[in-house]
């Protein structure tokens, strides 16, 4: 199974593994599953680090490939065909990271795994 990992998912594997349901665990620890990390995840933590709302033990520079890497998750580029796929989306909220994760998880036959019960409402497989 292909997975793409939230925002919310790669930080709570990484800092409060408590937090994750033992679904998210179970498949994050599934060696037949491939695990992915948008670059849109990127860019959501290093803006909410940058404006003092997220605390991390190290600059993201840092941060995210080394934990992205231990979660053995590969990088997934912010495409144009996932981008406008995100024209076609319900406008259930209005988060644009969250809008292009569910793109991109669309668009590349993937499984977010995400805790966000908010995005079970768009037409995107969610495992939590």
């Amino acid at each position: 199974m292909r997975l793409l990992l939230d925002t919310v998912t790669f930080l709570d594997a990484v800092m409060r593994p408590k937090d994750l349901s033992a679904r998210a665990k179970d498949l994050l620890l599934d060696a037949e599953n491939e695990r992915y990390f948008s670059v849109a995840s990127t860019w959501e933590i290093t803006i909410k680090y940058s404006a003092g709302k997220l605390l991390l033990p190290d600059h993201p520079e840092q941060f995210i490939p080394e934990h992205r890497n231990k979660l053995a998750a590969g990088l997934l580029p912010i495409d144009e065909e996932s981008v406008l796929h995100m024209t076609r989306l319900p406008l259930v909220h209005r988060d644009p990271f969250d809008r292009i994760l569910i793109s991109q998880a669309l668009v590349h036959g993937m499984v977010l795994v995400t805790p966000d019960a908010r995005i079970a409402r768009y037409p995107v497989r969610t495992a939590w």
